[in-house]
């Protein structure tokens, strides 16, 4: 599944890269992120509570940065095991000023297996927008706050 987004965030694109790497403004920004930390450079570990239609769940997810041009873009890869099943992708991620600000855009490529997958491609990709527009309405604040 491939999910596309753009976003403008009222922060220069130094201080919205700086937040993109901040484990606790993403802890705040992650809809069910419980625990975020780094376990090592540009490598973090993630404990999320989800759930899509009637399938809830725990998962613990692994997130690694990479081919990063600091206040451009980077690529994130992203795993993620549960009950419920699994989720794997890579994102790109672009920073660009706008307006005295940025905008930030993504391409994201998911692939989801066990009952998640059960549940439907057209459900699990409304809930895959629904969360990135959580995440990004939530980030925009921290970013927001912290500029």
């Amino acid at each position: 599944m491939k999910i596309e987004g753009t976003y403008s965030i009222d922060a220069a694109p130094q201080h919205v890269y700086e937040a993109l790497n901040d484990p606790e403004i993403l802890q705040q920004s992650i809809p069910g992120c419980e625990k975020m930390e780094r376990t090592e450079e540009d490598n973090y570990n993630a404990h999320l509570k989800i759930g899509i239609a009637s399938i809830k769940g725990n998962y613990l997810g692994k997130v690694r940065l990479r081919d990063k041009q600091p206040h451009e873009r980077f690529t994130l890869e992203i795993e993620g095991k549960g009950s419920p099943g699994f989720v794997k992708g890579t994102a790109s991620i672009q920073i660009a000023p706008d307006a005295g600000g940025s905008r930030l855009s993504y391409s994201a490529n998911v692939q989801v297996g066990g009952l998640i997958a059960a549940v439907g491609s057209r459900v699990v990709e409304a809930a895959a927008k629904k969360m990135a527009a959580e995440f990004f309405q939530k980030f925009s604040e921290a970013v927001g706050n912290r500029a």
